[in-house]
């Protein structure tokens, strides 16, 4: 039977992948290659992406994937993929530097020197983006003060979606979403900041017109989709980062706000209002902009199950890798809520200087290592109650509950954890593919399948875990009454 597809090019840090879509948003078919940044040969520190490699890999997968849905009629392709990284090119769309990886070292010095340009807090307050040293701002920086005859000779700087959104089209784009991860905009205008571009010496023009998601950029070209194996003549849609279109492709609603639980945490919510002089105050915060025109996507994020992580090296090294987590929530869900008073502050990226770094209180020889987990446990969910609470003031809204995604949202215990310390409803949404779902989306609107990227996602059968606050709440809520050390010094900046 042939079937309605649209395919979704996903480049992330660790994988690429090509994944046709239905229009119910079901995947019909995938494939998948590794992706890795390259040592520069100018340093062995610094880390560089390699465009033509990714667009090799694009071609395997959309090779191995056409077999499985030759039969298809596919309405259209899209590309999403990390944020802030770019290159500046020729008027041929030729990189005239290869893209500095955003896990690359070398813009950590000009992050730290930024005040000869600006304030870091005046930065944030136009920009909405916090003091990452991955930022688009610090590599433009770095180039014009290494490069700055490449600077001058450019026709423009692209994000690397609109990199390969140029090899697949010949036009040139900025994917609004990836703008917003630049810390080169006014947040509040959606516009790159004149005010910005001018302390550092870069022009508006450096950057092609802005496309929101969900327009078409233009047609798939025949030499590159002979490459690719895929019809020539395909409308290309903007999508662009896929932190944005995880959020919509989750099903969150405005003023709903998303955990992405993984190594990091990251809380983000979707609304009209955003207070970004707010942001400087808190580390770790940002505020980009959502998939949607005219709403913003502001977030805060903490080391979370990289904390959890550590404890399993400590204490369970030795027990096999395919069960110890299961071993692990096992003996921790023995253990009573406040975990017999040993107690954790998981701010282990602090300053001993500054006595913000972590460790337990309330150690005995009763402590077992269940005690040690289920304490980090409720630690993390004790942050995560601090750092909703600051996102609901900088995003003015109220929290009715909480939608989860990503690895950490598997832990049961974890969420009953969270919802019992929260006193709110938890929501673990049961789709692995949010980012890719959000992003097809907005083709099927594009192309006409439906009137609105809204509709479409109205098609989609979302499938949730609920966790209600249970009888274990009260005591939390006891335990929030006295004094907690998790979170001291670990949000404010």
């Amino acid at each position: 039977m042939k079937r309605d597809v649209v395919i979704v090019l996903d480049c992330g840090a660790t994988n690429i992948r090509a994944i046709a879509v239905d229009p119910q948003g079901v995947v019909v078919a995938k494939a998948v290659m590794p992706n890795h940044s390259q040592p520069d040969p100018a340093n062995p520190q610094w880390q560089l992406w390699p465009l033509d490699g990714i667009l090799h890999s694009f071609a395997q997968c959309c090779r191995q994937l056409m077999p499985q849905i030759h039969q298809d009629k596919i309405h259209g392709m899209t590309v999403t993929t990390f944020g802030v990284d770019g290159a500046l090119v020729d008027a041929n769309g030729k990189m005239l530097y290869p893209i500095i990886s955003w896990k690359c070292p070398r813009t950590v010095a000009v992050m730290e020197s930024i005040s000869r340009y600006m304030s870091a807090e005046k930065l944030q307050q136009i920009s909405g983006i916090g003091q990452f040293s991955f930022n688009t701002l610090y590599k433009l920086i770095w180039l014009q003060e290494n490069r700055p005859d490449l600077v001058e000779q450019a026709h423009a700087w692209l994000f690397i979606s609109s990199l390969i959104n140029h090899r697949l089209t010949g036009e040139f784009t900025t994917d609004r979403t990836m703008a917003g991860t630049s810390q080169l905009l006014d947040v509040k205008r959606e516009q790159f900041s004149s005010t910005i571009l001018q302390k550092i010496g870069i022009h508006a023009d450096l950057f092609p017109p802005m496309v929101a998601a969900g327009e078409i950029i233009g047609q798939l070209l025949p030499d590159i989709a002979a490459e690719l194996g895929l019809p020539a003549g395909l409308p290309v849609i903007s999508a662009g980062h896929d932190t944005q279109f995880a959020l919509f492709g989750s099903g969150a609603d405005l003023d709903q706000p998303v955990l992405s639980s993984g190594t990091w945490e990251i809380l983000m919510v979707r609304t009209p209002k955003v207070n970004t002089t707010l942001l400087p105050q808190f580390a770790g915060s940002t505020c980009e902009l959502d998939s949607c025109p005219t709403l913003f996507n502001p977030g805060l994020q903490w080391l979370a199950s990289g904390v959890l992580e550590w404890v399993r090296q400590l204490y369970w090294h030795d027990e096999a890798s395919a069960e110890v987590y299961q071993q692990m929530i096992s003996e921790a869900g023995a253990i009573v809520p406040g975990a017999n008073g040993v107690r954790m502050n998981c701010n282990l990226l602090g300053s001993a200087q500054h006595h913000q770094s972590g460790g337990w209180q309330g150690v005995s020889l009763a402590a077992r290592r269940g005690h040690f987990y289920r304490s980090a446990l409720e630690s993390l969910a004790w942050q995560l109650k601090s750092n909703l609470s600051l996102l609901e003031e900088i995003g003015e809204f109220r929290t009715r509950e909480l939608l989860l995604v990503g690895g950490g949202s598997r832990n049961t215990l974890w969420n009953q954890i969270k919802a019992d310390v929260l006193n709110l409803p938890i929501k673990v949404i049961d789709e692995a593919e949010t980012t890719v779902l959000g992003a097809a989306l907005f083709v099927w609107s594009a192309t006409g399948y439906y009137r609105s990227a809204e509709q479409a996602r109205e098609q989609v059968n979302y499938r949730y875990q609920y966790y209600q606050p249970g009888e274990q709440q009260p005591l939390y809520q006891a335990l929030s009454d006295s004094p907690y050390p998790i979170i001291e010094g670990a949000i404010h900046a």
